[in-house]
């Protein structure tokens, strides 16, 4: 774990790291943030990152607290810090501090600033993409902008709870419709019954996965087909291939839907060799 964290100007100890007990994101969700994954000290997908960051924040009308390159500065820090040479790096914008009140601060306020970062084991990783992951299916109740990256996440954790409570490793929202959106920290993929990689797309409610979104390129320099076209989980139970994508996930094989193995229960090699050639494609335009 983080040793050392940035927090609004300051390099601390993670046990002396602290916000304000009027911070806006602690008290109203009013943040966002932004999760890289670390590949020999190096941030992958750096610019979908701080695209997706800059975004955030303009929807939120959230001031950034500084620059990009005076803040990739810090963010090399901390990695250099917490000697993460492969890893996750974390990082949270809010609104500020300011006495608790629904509407925005006014004045304005300074927006606070907190980054930390953690090494992964990357041996562990690639075991468990060896095997796989379950996933249940529950019902969409998040709120209608999670194209927006924002720290308020309660649907996201009960729907991860769920699935810890029944052995899984991740959830999927399903919308009214019947359909899948996306998972409580991923996005949805399937390679169907047809061999067509399938995923949720843009325009319905959903986060814009910068994973995803490399992952398309990586797609799009092969000979598979995708379409961004909506699945039902019956859709998914019988198809060829399942898996989930995302900073922590990178590319990540799953086997089973509410219980029921897909094709036989183990890890297809269209995901084995999209989540390959995803990490290569990382670790070779890592900023």
């Amino acid at each position: 774990m983080s040793r050392i964290v940035y927090v609004n100007g300051v390099y601390t100890p993670k046990a002396e790291a602290a916000v304000h007990i009027e911070d806006r994101g602690y008290q109203l969700s009013d943040g966002v943030y932004e999760v890289w994954a670390v590949f020999g000290g190096r941030l992958a997908d750096a610019d979908g990152h701080f695209a997706r960051l800059t975004r955030s924040l303009g929807e939120l009308k959230i001031t950034p607290p500084m620059s990009r390159q005076a803040l990739e500065v810090v963010l090399h820090e901390v990695l250099r810090r917490n000697r993460v040479r492969d890893g996750l790096l974390y990082l949270q914008v809010t609104r500020g501090t300011a006495p608790r009140d629904h509407a925005f601060p006014d004045p304005a306020v300074a927006p606070s600033l907190v980054v930390t970062a953690k090494s992964i084991d990357r041996g562990a990783a690639e075991a468990k993409a060896a095997k796989g992951i379950k996933v249940v299916t529950t019902p969409e109740n998040r709120w209608g902008r999670c194209d927006i990256k924002t720290v308020g996440l309660l649907p996201n954790v009960l729907a991860r709870q769920t699935a810890k409570e029944a052995g899984a490793g991740e959830a999927w929202f399903v919308d009214a419709d019947g359909l899948v959106t996306e998972g409580a920290a991923s996005n949805a993929w399937i390679v169907d019954e047809k061999g067509t990689l399938r995923t949720r797309d843009l325009a319905a409610n959903i986060l814009r996965g910068v994973t995803r979104s490399t992952l398309m390129d990586v797609i799009a320099s092969s000979n598979l087909k995708v379409e961004e076209r909506a699945f039902t989980p019956a859709e998914a139970a019988r198809a060829r291939e399942a898996f989930i994508t995302g900073a922590g996930a990178l590319v990540l094989p799953v086997t089973h839907i509410d219980g029921k193995p897909i094709a036989g229960g183990k890890p297809g090699d269209v995901t084995l060799r999209l989540r390959s050639d995803y990490i290569a494609k990382a670790k070779s335009a890592g900023s």
